[in-house]
């Protein structure tokens, strides 16, 4: 089941002629590549786990070889493709961390006041940044800081928030 696995990077290129690919991170923490045992990836169709056998970082990309990619051409075959690994091999979050897959989808409530459905998340740098999506007004966008995110119950899949004063007015 695919909410077992979380995406890390994706293919977005091959790199030289020994199957290495080139990938773009999806994960705040890219030095988490350098201690990635497997990767998921669908291969002529099919997911297919590969055990991962080097990485390394270029630029703001990762070079990753994996086993049984020994060409450009086998290597070809991933470009494009989303690399996951599972849930219970994915580093352990931090207190008020979480997945941004387990975030999306969250009704987002200023206490018993449903303000939307929270549908992106934009990592800005100094802190994420929460869109919700909201029925007939343009989305609100939320700083994900302690004074805003009151609590997340990833069960009930709701979002408690405080909206700073000033943000959510109508120009």
């Amino acid at each position: 089941m695919l909410s077992d696995y979380l995406a890390v990077g994706k293919v977005v290129n091959t790199h030289g002629v020994r199957g290495e690919l080139k990938v773009m991170p999806m994960t705040s923490d890219p030095s988490r590549f350098d201690y990635l045992l497997f990767v998921t990836a669908k291969y002529e169709g099919k997911p297919k786990e590969f055990r991962v056998t080097g990485a390394r970082f270029h630029k703001n990309m990762v070079l990753l070889k994996l086993q049984g990619i020994d060409t450009m051409d086998e290597a070809e075959k991933l470009k494009g493709q989303e690399l996951w690994v599972q849930r219970k091999h994915a580093r352990p979050l931090e207190e008020d961390e979480f997945f941004i897959c387990d975030l999306i989808g969250m009704d987002v409530y200023e206490e018993d006041n449903l303000l939307g459905t929270l549908t992106d998340v934009l990592e800005t740098g100094s802190n994420d940044v929460y869109v919700v999506k909201r029925e007939g007004k343009k989305d609100l966008l939320l700083p994900a800081l302690k004074s805003v995110v009151l609590k997340v119950d990833l069960d009930s899949k709701r979002m408690e928030v405080k909206v700073p004063e000033g943000l959510d007015d109508e120009v």
